[in-house]
């Protein structure tokens, strides 16, 4: 992230427990277009929205972006990644970003796969297929690799069952759930003995989808008021300006101009994400 720049907030929504918004670097602001906004609801029969997907549409430059943040299906009952599995692919479906006719020549994403770059974040609620005291001793050995080999998303994905074309950065950090609050101890450690066990999983995650992106960093968060730890990572984008969308145009017509023969670069963009 760049020194000293200034922020402003773009957009932000809220839908019971999941909420996401969208920060611009002070002088890219102007470049920003075309946003919006789509909630998909899943908990109980689905309407019940404590479970679901805010995802936020943007355009910057001649680059789209979306970022999508949900709460997915809790449960570590064998078949629960299965409905975890149906949100994603409900979310996919439902996610609609409506048309604005007349009001730019080009048509804007419509759907989440449309757009150009792509992250989607949070509690994914996908766990280890592990009992608790295998994953615990996993976990107190720093085992990862062992941990992410039982893995359901990684398990999912390698399936064809979910996120097919996604992208994760390694993982290299303890399992992100389920802390007992205010403490860096794991709820199994500190459970009585009618207590529901909970076994540590990656609950937390942050994928992407496209081309052009490039992950700088991927970790967690120490932050303890939650049973969760944050997630964090920081992407390099490369994004298409208005100048490098004309000279392709003047390219495809087979017109030589004197500006399509200066250099011309690609920009990038820094995001981060929580």
């Amino acid at each position: 992230m760049p020194r000293n720049s200034n922020y402003c907030l773009a957009a932000s929504k809220q839908m019971v427990g999941i909420f996401l918004t969208v920060w611009v670097r002070s002088d890219l602001r102007e470049h920003v277009r075309n946003m919006k906004v789509s909630c998909v609801g899943r908990g109980l029969m689905g309407y019940l929205r404590n479970k679901g997907s805010i995802s936020i549409s943007m355009q910057l430059h001649q680059t789209s972006f979306c970022f999508v943040c949900t709460h997915l299906t809790s449960g570590q009952k064998e078949g629960d990644e299965l409905r975890r599995n149906s949100d994603v692919m409900e979310i996919l479906k439902k996610t609609r970003f409506p048309q604005v006719s007349g009001v730019d020549e080009e048509k804007s994403p419509e759907t989440i796969l449309e757009h150009d770059r792509v992250i989607w974040l949070g509690d994914l609620n996908y766990r280890i297929a592990l009992s608790y005291r295998s994953a615990k001793a996993l976990v107190e050995m720093q085992n990862w690799r062992a941990l992410l080999g039982n893995d359901q998303l990684r398990l999912e994905q390698r399936r064809g069952r979910v996120f097919e074309g996604w992208k994760e950065g390694k993982i290299y950090f303890p399992p992100t759930y389920k802390y007992s609050r205010n403490s860096d101890r794991y709820s199994v450690d500190d459970m009585q003995p009618k207590d529901k066990r909970r076994t540590p999983a990656w609950c937390d995650r942050i994928l992407w989808h496209g081309g052009g992106l490039q992950q700088l960093s991927y970790v967690r968060g120490e932050s303890r008021f939650s049973d969760h730890r944050p997630v964090f990572s920081v992407f390099l984008a490369e994004v298409e300006s208005e100048r490098s969308r004309l000279r392709k145009m003047r390219r495809s017509s087979s017109r030589i101009e004197v500006e399509e023969l200066l250099p011309y670069s690609h920009g990038y963009a820094e995001l981060c994400f929580f």
